[in-house]
């Protein structure tokens, strides 16, 4: 599994966060609520959804633990925060590593171990303490096996 490596410009985003863990997860009912709203967004800039991800500063074995808390987020990018019915985050510039994820949510964990025990240790690179999140566009189906997301991944380059 090979990514593209991509700088990401600084990104304005809307949209609704929830605390969680892998154990405790509330993806379904932080999309429901998102999704709900999202017809109120003013000023969005393409149709794609950000699934983010806000992890505690941490090794990336503890990060990923099911017990971790993390802030997850349904986001939508925007030119300015007129939106008072949504959170804002500004989504920091970075170097990203983009990989793409084929298939159902099932499958995701699979993926995951395949980029964060295979490529990653082996790139060169090592987990910048950013955000991470999925990028749900045009080729996303939800729960079908057809569907595509891209998986970005914050990135820098090992310091020796």
């Amino acid at each position: 599994m090979q990514p593209r490596i991509e700088f990401l410009s600084q990104k304005k985003l809307v949209g609704h966060s929830l605390s969680m863990s892998l154990k405790n997860n509330r993806t379904f009912e932080l999309w429901s609520g998102f999704m709900q709203k999202k017809r109120l967004v003013k000023n969005m800039i393409g149709t794609s959804l950000y699934s983010l991800q806000v992890y505690p500063k941490s090794k990336p074995e503890s990060v990923f633990s099911p017990t971790t808390e993390f802030v997850k987020w349904a986001a939508v990018e925007v030119s300015d925060f007129e939106n008072d019915d949504f959170e804002t985050m500004i989504l920091p510039a970075g170097q990203y590593a983009v990989f793409v994820h084929k298939g159902p949510p099932s499958g995701f964990p699979k993926t995951m171990n395949a980029i964060f025990k295979g490529w990653l240790p082996n790139s060169g690179y090592e987990l910048d303490d950013r955000p991470h999140f999925e990028l749900l566009g045009e080729k996303y189906k939800n729960n079908h096996p057809d569907s595509e997301e891209e998986v970005w991944i914050p990135i820098r380059e090992v310091k020796e």
